[in-house]
């Protein structure tokens, strides 16, 4: 009888215990979740790439290179410092990006991908040309980890 108790009373304890293990080790809480409730993480990824292109689009049309430097990867700053207001850059100063909009976000292999169509001017030429963004979680900020030519096409509309 009472190696039955102390087993009764072992098996208690660790019942009651579990979920607070659990708990502390994630398992049953998504920060993510947490952060925004009745977002799925999904969503949440989607919004935050999204933010982050249109907010490095809007650095340059005002052509505000800190602004921009800040929507990327740490890794990203040192190539950026070099490149950004370069003859090429995107923020060079014979460039004017009268129109920037995105075309769609979707997931990709190294995160998420964001197209973008952007109307650049140079003196007399106007130019439209597509970039492709990638976002990625970079600890629990959201950051550009990649921006190259090309994009993808908007996603077809769900039919009901």
């Amino acid at each position: 009888m009472r190696v039955r108790y102390r087993r009764s009373a072992a098996t208690a304890v660790l019942l009651t215990t579990a979920p607070f293990a659990l708990f502390g080790c994630g398992l049953l809480d998504d920060e993510e979740e947490a952060e925004q409730p009745g977002r799925a993480p999904a969503e949440e990824a989607m919004a935050k790439s999204r933010e982050r292109v249109q907010a490095y689009l809007d650095a340059m049309a005002a052509k505000d290179v800190a602004a921009g430097r800040s929507q990327l990867c740490t890794v990203l700053h040192e190539a950026y410092d070099e490149a950004a207001t370069g003859p090429n850059g995107d923020f060079a100063d014979h460039f004017d990006v009268p129109r920037a909009e995105i075309i769609d976000v979707r997931p990709g292999p190294a995160g998420q991908e964001v197209s973008t169509s952007i109307a650049v001017t140079a003196g007399s030429r106007k130019l439209t040309r597509k970039l492709l963004f990638t976002v990625t979680r970079d600890g629990l900020d959201w950051c550009i980890a990649d921006e190259r030519p090309g994009g993808n096409s908007p996603a077809p509309e769900p039919t009901p």
